[in-house]
């Protein structure tokens, strides 16, 4: 089961933020940021990138601050890195989680 939530800006969009299961094969948590228009378009995002059970019940870890930076600071609006407990990793853009595997083919 994901846990997250989102965080509405002053210019109306939102940045939704998501912990998932790893879809590479060296397991973990992974911690997805989106930049979209509103939630539905950002779960559409994650859904078109071929994780279909992704759903966003409640509120519970809304993005912080330093992750509503990084995500509106990148073009594509779309980052990750492994979950909170390594802050100190660098956030990678979506297409880098692609390539580690079989990405499009995993089930969360």
């Amino acid at each position: 089961m994901s846990a997250g939530g989102f965080c509405k800006l002053p210019n109306g969009t939102v940045v939704v933020a998501m912990t998932l299961p790893s879809p590479t094969a060296g397991g973990g948590d992974v911690r997805m940021i989106v930049h979209a228009v509103n939630r539905a378009r950002a779960l559409t995002r994650l859904r078109n990138l071929g994780l279909r059970a992704v759903y966003l019940r409640g509120n519970a870890e809304p993005p912080t601050p330093d992750e509503v930076t990084a995500v509106l600071h990148h073009p594509d609006g779309l980052i990750w890195r492994t979950a909170p407990d390594r802050a100190a990793e660098l956030w990678h853009p979506i297409r880098a989680l692609k390539r580690q595997g079989s990405f499009l083919a995993s089930s969360v």
